[in-house]
């Protein structure tokens, strides 16, 4: 018999919190390092939740901490660089409340079973969170990374209004600490000052696409270039994100700081879209050949309709897509079934196949996005099995990432690194390509004394249980990254962070 069965995680060893980190050259050392050309006196980050130190889904003081701007600063300091403060949260919980009510969910762990085999990640609940958005922080921090953040949302006005939260108007993280209703993230960040800066901004321009299953609007193909009408899961036109990211840079540039700007890494190669395996359906042949009966309507009308379709609109619906859409299932692993909008509609060329839906099989090219595992194998009605999601019941459009859209989202983010990489040559600042590192972690690996870090979900190092933001061990790579970039832009001599002192994720039994 069929049973739900998806093995996802697969934990073969973890590097958990590590303790202090320590330096790889000794800080009596200090007298070697030099900011070359920079200054680090003032150092201000920019971005979204990659540079505030979100992970595990939340934002926690823990990750805060071991964000790559902290570590970061600590570099800077031995050349030079000043105090760098952070608007850290009040626990480590991750939730956070408004007026008293929690909007935010509770920070990831991994759990183990009584067999001490890993179960899976699970909402932390060992702490209630004490973090309390209408409490403004007041005054500036070095680290302006704002979880959610679009780049367009750097530069809108009432982004940190503590009054629009509860209506989805407002980011609650900014909103804890912006120095007023009408504030913009860049503008206070200018207002402090920034003798040096690193700008990461636009993963979230195409990833809450991609998280999506694609559940939303690509601009590039509407031409719109206004993002105030843009929806949460639009991607970004890259004339509109190419005019924002140019006017914040140019901002940070105008009183003669220097600075940093960081490539746009390839979302579809994070954990979050490489985990779930498109054939994740156990079948016994029985179950197969039963399976392939409920279909047998279904591909006969997919017959009728190619037959009727070759003569009467030749090339409208080929053989190719006939064969794609077909539904077969067969003893072993198989792939779930899908809605893909992108199939053809066959009942508005000929309305006597209007019943027949937009259904095919997934195959190796399409991504099953993380949160998925949590309804495959599920059923509509628990009693009966014809309603298991995914082989009865379609898996909706939101768990899968198809190809056509997985271009739409590379397409975009080549745009982005264009421009990023090309304001970086004309403006004279470093340039630090995150996206190679982050590829490598998800090819090869990448090396270091605490081992290979990976892109491998939980047991890899370089992502947190949320399968898309990273790890303290990943910061400190990427902290290392930005060194170098400095270094070969400025004429700087910092000293590297050494990975295998920092963590990756946690394990807690404290979940309900």
């Amino acid at each position: 018999m069929m049973k739900k069965n998806i093995k996802y995680l697969a934990v073969l060893a973890l590097g958990l919190m590590a303790c202090e980190p320590e330096f790889d050259t000794p800080i009596n050392e200090s007298d070697v390092y030099k900011s070359g050309e920079a200054n680090f006196s003032k150092y201000v980050a920019l971005g979204n939740s990659l540079t505030a130190g979100f992970a595990d889904g939340a934002l926690y003081i823990t990750g805060q901490e071991n964000s790559y701007p902290n570590i970061l600063s600590k570099q800077f300091a031995l050349a030079g660089g000043g105090e760098f403060t952070q608007p850290l949260m009040a626990d480590n919980a991750g939730g956070a409340l408004l007026n008293g009510t929690q909007i935010l969910d509770n920070r990831l762990v991994l759990v183990f079973g009584e067999d001490k085999n890993p179960i899976g990640p699970s909402v932390y609940t060992g702490a209630n969170p004490t973090t309390e958005i209408s409490s403004n922080l007041g005054g500036s921090f070095n680290n302006m990374g704002v979880p959610g953040a679009k780049s367009f949302h750097l530069v809108a006005a009432g982004y940190g209004n503590v009054g629009g939260v509860s209506a989805g108007l407002a980011n609650p993280y900014y909103a804890r600490f912006a120095s007023s209703a009408t504030a913009t993230i860049l503008g206070d960040a200018l207002a402090q000052q920034p003798t040096f800066f690193s700008l990461w901004i636009g993963n979230n321009d195409i990833l809450s696409y991609a998280t999506s299953g694609g559940v939303g609007e690509d601009h590039n193909e509407t031409n719109n270039i206004d993002p105030s009408t843009y929806g949460p899961n639009d991607i970004t036109n890259t004339n509109a994100f190419a005019g924002v990211y140019s006017q914040m840079v140019d901002g940070l540039i105008a009183n003669g700081a220097k600075g940093v700007l960081l490539s746009l890494p390839s979302v579809t190669s994070i954990p979050f879209f490489t985990t779930v395996p498109h054939n994740p359906i156990p079948m016994d042949a029985l179950t197969a050949a039963g399976t392939n009966m409920a279909y047998a309507e279904y591909n006969g009308g997919l017959q009728q309709a190619f037959a009727a379709l070759s003569m009467a609109a030749p090339g409208v619906f080929t053989a190719e897509e006939l064969e794609k859409r077909t539904i077969n299932f067969v003893e072993g692993q198989n792939a779930v079934v899908i809605i893909d909008e992108d199939l053809t509609d066959l009942g508005a060329l000929n309305p006597a196949f209007a019943m027949l839906p937009k259904y095919r099989q997934a195959t190796p090219s399409d991504l099953l996005v993380l949160t998925s595992s949590s309804v495959i194998g599920t059923r509509v009605d628990s009693n009966d099995p014809a309603t298991t999601i995914g082989v009865g019941v379609p898996l909706e459009d939101k768990w899968v990432l198809t190809p056509e859209e997985q271009t739409a989202i590379e397409n975009a983010r080549s745009a982005y690194n264009a421009t990023i990489v090309g304001l970086a040559t004309a403006k004279g600042l470093a340039y630090y390509d995150a996206a190679s590192d982050l590829a490598q972690a998800a090819s090869s690996g990448i090396p270091t004394d605490g081992g290979i870090v990976t892109s491998e979900f939980a047991s890899g190092g370089g992502f947190s249980l949320d399968g898309v933001h990273p790890t303290p061990r990943a910061h400190a790579i990427i902290t290392n990254g930005i060194i170098d970039a400095v270094e070969s832009k400025y004429g700087a001599n910092l000293p590297s962070v050494n990975p295998g002192d920092y963590g990756t994720i946690t394990v807690s039994n404290d979940v309900n």
